[in-house]
């Protein structure tokens, strides 16, 4: 009973490392041939989930208050050095808390003054390709 309650799969030959990742694609492009949604697999499925834990403020995922990163209110603060450390924190503090796909190397998080935005590097290795960097800019700025 207890070995069913704890079984991960490995008993049978399935190795954890063959898992593949797979999202829904947000944009829903209907798939060729069929009326079905696509899906985005691997690399692109956690690019996609950290970019939108970025974007997502605390409280604004229903029936899950925690998750969120709340970016949008240090992009209101002035561009400071210390503004752009805050921010790196936020980013660093979401991806390792609610991406367990994601094993951070580092955030980057460059203030773009003329834009009056901030150009923010990812930079970390999906769990199931440890040997891949993946390098991921986004571009944060104010929405009035």
């Amino acid at each position: 009973m207890w070995k069913d309650a704890y079984y991960d799969g490995t008993e049978k030959g399935i190795d954890r490392a063959a898992q593949i990742y797979s999202d829904i694609d947000l944009f829903f492009w209907p798939k060729t041939g069929s009326k079905d949604i696509s899906k985005v697999i691997d690399v692109t499925a956690v690019k996609r989930s950290v970019r939108n834990l970025i974007l997502t403020n605390p409280y604004e995922k229903p029936f899950h208050p925690e998750i969120g990163s709340g970016v949008r209110g240090v992009l209101f603060e002035p561009m400071t050095p210390i503004t752009a450390y805050v921010l790196t924190m936020k980013i660093e503090e979401v991806i390792v808390s609610f991406e367990p796909r994601a094993r951070l190397i580092g955030v980057r998080a460059t203030p773009n003054l003329d834009n009056n935005a901030y150009e923010v590097t990812i930079e970390f290795y999906v769990v199931n390709a440890p040997t891949e960097l993946v390098s991921m800019e986004v571009l944060l700025e104010r929405v009035r």
